[in-house]
């Protein structure tokens, strides 16, 4: 029995993830005007991907079913106590983190998200699965919110908000990486400086793409 498989988060698990699958057709009008070029350029962009997140602010934009198991897995394995999160959205990723942070003994997982209606979202979620104890959601940019304030050591992060600026939230929590910490970042490829800072062991990671979005790196001291 885990708190992944349980009620109440697996019954609000399947809600949301249901909710989300719905929303995803209602997303082609929004975006109907903007071409597949445009988009990657936006979220590649360090200072124009708020126009492309502003017009997606009420849609969940979750990680998959799988990546949120393997995210609950994962901290689980490595046993993580503090955990980091670029970009809640409604929290699912987050939901599946604090699950593992509870089976672990607890611990606190910090995440940031600039859309105040998200950050509203993400905490109704986090209450109804229980955990809403174990997460710090911090609203604004996480240029700032992630630059004060962390954990002496963190076991975990996942980066999940716009993808341009990856390897500048890396920079922020980088100092503060154990040995073996891990790294999870959803749509990686959209970023191709950060996959060459982490696929470089030179650089101090172990990495490896995972299924055909998301990219597993491990800090080696």
């Amino acid at each position: 029995m885990t708190a992944l498989t349980t009620a109440p988060l697996a019954p609000l698990l399947d809600r949301l993830f249901a909710e989300a699958d719905a929303a995803e057709a209602d997303m082609a009008p929004l975006l109907a005007n903007v071409t597949q070029e445009e988009q990657a350029r936006l979220m590649r962009s360090k200072t124009e991907y708020r126009h492309l997140y502003g017009h997606l602010k009420d849609f969940p934009l979750p990680v998959s079913r799988e990546t949120g198991v393997l995210l609950y897995m994962l901290a689980r394995a490595c046993g993580a106590r503090t955990i980091v999160e670029f970009g809640t959205s409604f929290g699912l990723s987050t939901l599946h983190l604090a699950a593992a942070l509870r089976d672990n003994g607890g611990g606190r997982l910090i995440t940031s998200e600039f859309e105040p209606s998200k950050v509203a979202r993400a905490r109704e979620n986090l209450k109804a699965g229980g955990l809403i104890d174990l997460v710090e959601i911090r609203e604004g940019d996480a240029l700032q919110s992630l630059s004060v304030d962390l954990p002496e050591t963190i076991d975990l992060v996942l980066l999940d908000g716009a993808k341009a600026l990856y390897p500048e939230i890396l920079s922020l929590v980088e100092s503060r990486l154990r040995p073996g910490a891990l790294i999870v970042a959803d749509d990686a490829d959209s970023n191709p400086e950060y996959l060459a800072r982490v696929r470089h062991s030179a650089n101090g990671y172990l990495s490896t793409p995972f299924a055909d979005d998301v990219e597993v790196s491990m800090r080696l001291r």
